[in-house]
């Protein structure tokens, strides 16, 4: 109703036949199975030729990449206007997590359109954002429009495991796509966060925390279950992961977690000095309620365990017992983590980085974070924008190899009750036609300001 009561020139200049492909782009990407399982057998390549074929219809000339035969990658690129401006990455990963089709109420893969959502994996994660791009991109062609600085446009295969087939690929074997690239936009913000109270918080993601997957190995002694054993592995390995999981990781605050703090502290009228020696954090966060739920696991470091193994047989100690842990630390924050590590895990058991990834950081005083909140005040301007942090991570620790600085920009305008975040990598995954409108409208605003 409110998109309604805004006025024809405040819909910008999407036309109904961008507004149509979004939906159309997004059903019949999720139509193409990209699942990632992590082993390497996910197969990428026909949703980049569909992307591909997308694009060359627009008159771009893409290029499909491949590190291993299957895993497709896209990228293209659209001439600026001013040829000294620096370019613009914006980029989207094709393949997608699993779904146990038994879960679901739907066909995970359908792409079904119902009562004005669509469904199925990908729908947030992320093949919403790649058919935006997609559908902007194609108008801007119908229309003769050339943006100010160039924009490279990539889709990405194998974000959701290693990205060595994807955009840490692309970044290592094929740095002159990129070239003149200085800031790029993917997922994960721009997104309505309804916080309970009647507000609506569109966070803009300015940093991602740094990604330390570990693997935890304790040695011992093997024998008999049914005799003394001082130095059983499977005991000292289950010790330290006790001592890792009940951990309380000291606060730190980064720059733009302090900024996030100080704007929501402000928008709810609490009274709060970050900078101040004895600023209590955790009783900020309480006051903001729900919507503590953007900066709360970005305040410190974490390790988390998720899997262990050990034994084959059960009256049989053995002689090793291993064990993973999902780690994330905060710029400027691994070094810490790791002598923290070192310490948890003790003298028994040995740990290294069975996967590692920077943590990143981008300023939210930049000319490009304001161009993103005034495109997303212009069609939301009953919502407050706020800086945050990922919790996890994207295709743009990757692409900071090349000093291209990061933002997670997929705009959605999403209603109340809808719970954008406990859809990423959940059943039934929908997104509502609506949003994506929005995030049409949105980006390519944003885009065509850049």
């Amino acid at each position: 109703m409110a998109e309604q009561a805004h006025s024809a020139a405040s819909l910008g200049t999407v036309d109904q036949q961008a507004l149509d492909e979004v939906v159309t782009f997004t059903s019949e990407l999720i139509r193409i199975d990209t699942t990632n399982r992590g082993g390497g057998d996910c197969q990428e390549r026909p949703a980049a030729e569909y992307a591909a074929e997308k694009l060359s219809e627009a008159g771009l000339k893409p290029t499909i990449l491949e590190r291993t035969p299957g895993r497709g990658n896209v990228v293209a690129r659209i001439e600026g206007t001013d040829p000294t401006a620096e370019a613009l990455l914006v980029h989207g990963h094709l393949d997608v997590v699993p779904a146990e089709a038994a879960d679901w109420s739907v066909d995970p893969f359908s792409g079904e359109i119902r009562d004005g959502v669509v469904w199925g994996r990908g729908a947030v994660d992320m093949k919403n954002m790649d058919a935006m791009i997609l559908a902007t991109v194609r108008q801007w062609a119908r229309v003769g429009f050339r943006p100010r600085r160039d924009i490279v446009i990539a889709f990405t295969a194998d974000e959701e495991a290693s990205a060595e087939d994807g955009s840490g690929f692309l970044a290592d074997q094929h740095p002159g796509l990129f070239e003149g690239c200085t800031e790029g936009i993917s997922e994960s913000g721009a997104f309505t966060f309804h916080d309970g109270g009647g507000r609506q918080l569109y966070p803009i993601a300015a940093g991602e925390r740094g990604t330390g997957w570990l693997k935890l190995t304790a040695r011992g002694k093997a024998g008999h279950g049914s005799k003394v054993n001082k130095a059983n592995a499977v005991g000292r390995l289950a010790a330290a992961v006790a001592r890792i999981d009940a951990h309380e990781w000291p606060v730190r605050l980064t720059p733009t977690v302090r900024a996030a703090l100080t704007e929501m502290a402000a928008l709810y009228g609490i009274r709060a000095d970050v900078d101040a020696p004895d600023f209590d954090v955790d009783a900020l966060l309480a006051a903001l309620g729900p919507a503590a739920a953007l900066v709360e696991p970005t305040v410190r470091n974490s390790a988390n365990p998720t899997m262990l193994s050990a034994g084959y047989k059960i009256n049989v100690i053995p002689g090793e017992a291993t064990a993973h842990v999902d780690g994330r630390y905060l710029p400027g924050g691994e070094d810490e983590f790791k002598t923290t590590l070192d310490k948890l895990t003790g003298p028994d058991v040995d740990w290294d980085y069975h996967h590692r990834e920077v943590a990143l950081q981008a300023p939210v005083d930049s000319p490009t974070y304001a161009r993103m909140r005034a495109a997303v005040e212009e069609f939301a301007p009953e919502g407050h924008v706020v800086p945050y942090c990922m919790s996890g991570g994207t295709d743009a620790k990757q692409f900071s190899r090349l000093g291209i600085t990061g933002y997670g920009f997929a705009p959605l305008k999403l209603p109340e009750g809808f719970d954008y975040q406990a859809l990423f990598h959940g059943v039934d995954e929908r997104v509502p036609v609506e949003a994506l409108h929005f995030g049409v409208r949105v980006l390519d605003r944003f885009l065509r300001t850049a």
